[in-house]
C-alpha cells in the first residue's frame, strides 16, 4: 500500500483496562498483553497494521510515563521522541491535543489518524484502504472525521452514530452521537438503518483539530500551546510535567466530536471489535459444542455452558456444571463471576483496592 510522509499516526496506548481485571493489571495493562497467542501484543497489532500506510517515523504512541519501558520494549522500532509520555492521566482530548500541537511543530501538512490500541481488525486490508481514504478526504477539506462500524447486533457497549446526508463517496455529515445505549434502543438504532457503532477512531488534518480545540476546549489550548514543539528537548518535557496535569479531564468525543459542527463519518465493515470487555473476548474466540471458551489453559468441562475460562499457560481447570461464568487466573488474582455482569468488575476492582490496598491492582 502506498505511504505518504505527511501521514501520521496517534496510538493512544495510556488505558489501565481495568475491565479486564484480573489479567490486565494496573503494572502491564491490556495493550501491553497478547490475547489470542499471536506472539504480538494488542499495542504491536496496532503499530503492525498502521506502518503499512504511515511511515514507521511518523507513528507517535501516548502512553503514561510508568509504561515508558514497557512501550520502548514491545515497539524498539519508535525513536524515543516518537513515545509521548504523559505524566498523568487526563481523558483522551489532553492526549489528542499534545500529540496535534507536537506534529504540527514537525510538520505543518500533517494529516493524523488517531486510533486506540486495543482494536482487532479482522479485514485488514478494506480496513486500511478506508484509512488511507479518509486521511485523503481531510487533507482536502475542513472536517473531522470519524470511523463509523456496521451494526450487526444491538450492542449496548459501543456509542452510536447516526448519519445524515451523504457528501460524496461514503462521507456521511454526522446528525447525532449516542453515548452506550440501553438495549431496547440499541435493537431501534440497529432496525433503523441510519446508525453505525462509534469506533474511537478519527482522522483530521493537524490545522483542522487545533482549530476545533482552540473554539471548543479552549481552557485546554491555553494550557498545552504555549510550550508544545518538538517533543524530547529538556524544556518541552518540563512543559508537560508542569501543565498535563492541570489540563481537564475530559474526552474528545464530550469535547470536541458532539460539540463541532463540522464532523463527518465513514462507513465500513471490516471485522472490528473494540476488545474492551471479557465478553468481547468471549464473542471473538474459537468456543466448544456447547459454547465454552479455553484460553491458553487446559480444560475438562463437564455440564458446562457459554462459559470463558482464562488461566495461565499449562494449568488445567476442571469445571461442573457452569453456564455463563467468567473463570479469570491472573498472578495472584483468580475471579469467579458471571460472565454477561462486566459493570461488576469495577465494583471488585475498587473494592479490592480499598480493603486489600494496590497489591492486587
Amino acid at each position: 500500500m502506498a505511504v505518504n510522509k505527511d501521514n501520521y499516526c496517534v496510538i493512544m496506548g495510556g488505558g489501565i483496562g481495568s475491565r479486564f481485571w484480573p489479567f490486565s493489571r494496573k503494572t502491564l495493562p491490556k495493550q501491553f498483553l497478547d490475547f489470542f497467542g499471536t506472539g504480538r501484543s494488542l499495542l504491536q497489532q496496532t503499530f503492525d497494521r498502521f506502518k503499512r500506510i504511515v511511515p514507521v517515523e511518523n507513528i507517535l504512541v501516548v502512553t503514561n510515563d510508568m509504561y515508558a519501558d514497557l512501550t520502548r520494549k514491545q515497539l524498539p522500532e519508535l525513536a524515543p521522541e516518537q513515545i509521548l509520555l504523559e505524566p498523568t492521566r487526563r481523558n483522551t482530548a489532553p492526549c489528542i491535543a499534545w500529540a496535534a500541537y507536537h506534529i504540527r511543530a514537525l510538520n505543518p501538512q500533517a494529516n493524523i489518524v488517531v486510533a486506540p490500541s486495543d482494536h482487532l481488525i479482522l479485514k485488514e486490508d478494506d480496513f486500511l484502504s478506508a484509512i488511507q481514504k479518509g486521511l485523503e478526504f481531510v487533507s482536502q477539506n475542513d472536517k473531522l472525521l470519524t470511523l463509523g462500524i456496521k451494526p450487526n447486533r444491538p450492542e449496548t457497549g459501543y456509542g452510536y452514530i447516526q448519519i445524515a446526508e451523504s457528501i460524496g463517496d461514503n462521507f456521511y455529515k454526522v446528525k447525532t452521537f449516542t453515548e452506550k445505549p440501553e438495549l431496547e434502543l440499541a435493537k431501534v438504532f440497529v432496525d433503523s438503518g441510519e446508525f453505525y457503532w462509534n469506533s474511537g477512531l478519527f482522522m483530521w488534518n493537524v490545522n483542522t483539530i487545533i482549530r476545533a480545540g482552540e473554539l471548543l476546549l479552549p481552557e485546554l489550548a491555553a494550557k498545552l500551546e504555549p510550550g508544545v514543539g518538538v517533543y524530547g528537548t529538556p524544556e518541552e518535557k518540563q512543559f508537560i510535567d508542569e501543565n498535563f496535569p492541570a489540563c481537564p479531564n475530559v474526552s474528545i468525543d464530550f469535547g470536541v466530536m458532539e460539540k463541532a459542527d463540522n464532523v463527518y463519518v465513514s462507513l465500513g465493515d471490516f471485522g472490528w471489535s473494540d476488545l474492551g470487555t471479557w465478553s468481547s473476548l468471549y464473542d471473538l474466540s474459537p468456543k466448544d459444542e456447547a459454547g465454552n471458551v479455553a484460553l491458553k489453559c487446559q480444560s475438562l468441562l463437564y455440564n458446562c455452558k457459554d462459559n470463558i475460562l482464562v488461566l495461565p499457560e499449562n494449568k488445567l481447570v476442571v469445571v461442573d456444571g457452569l453456564e455463563g461464568y467468567l473463570i479469570a487466573e491472573a498472578d495472584d488474582v483468580l475471579l469467579i463471576c458471571k460472565k454477561d455482569e462486566e459493570h461488576a468488575i469495577r465494583k471488585y476492582v475498587n473494592d479490592t483496592q480499598i480493603k486489600m490496598g494496590d497489591e492486587y491492582i
